[in-house]
């Protein structure tokens, strides 16, 4: 069973920037892809960004493409989600997530971390 393991929040202002870790391990076979995905209060989930293993190739959300970054240390296990001109809408608990299939990479994955916390306010 796949173990994800995400940190990196915090509390920071308007036109800042956070970046996000997440570490896999206990795979039998490495997932294809790992992504983040976020959920607001009283808002559904959304698909942040992902990125697959093997090529690099990358998917972002409309709503953070040119601010956010996912990249990955496949050495480390880990990826991470570089974010920059941070918005008070980009506040949520963010969830590290990996998948064996990556049909949908935005939509939903098959493991999943227990979230960090990403506050922007004044």
């Amino acid at each position: 069973q796949v173990q994800l393991v995400d940190s990196g929040g915090g509390s920071v202002q308007p036109g800042g920037s956070l970046r996000l870790s997440c570490t896999a391990s206990g795979y039998s076979y490495k997932p294809v892809c790992m992504g983040w995905f976020r959920q607001a209060p009283g808002k559904e989930r959304e698909g942040v960004a992902a990125i697959y293993r093997d090529d690099g190739n990358t998917y972002y959300a409309d709503s953070v493409k040119g601010r956010f970054t996912i990249s990955q240390d496949n050495a480390k296990d880990t990826a991470y989600l570089q974010m920059n001109s941070l918005k008070p809408e980009d506040t949520a608990m963010y969830y590290c997530a990996a998948d064996d299939w990556c049909v949908a990479p935005l939509r939903n994955m098959d493991y999943w971390g227990k979230g960090t916390l990403v506050t922007i306010s004044t």
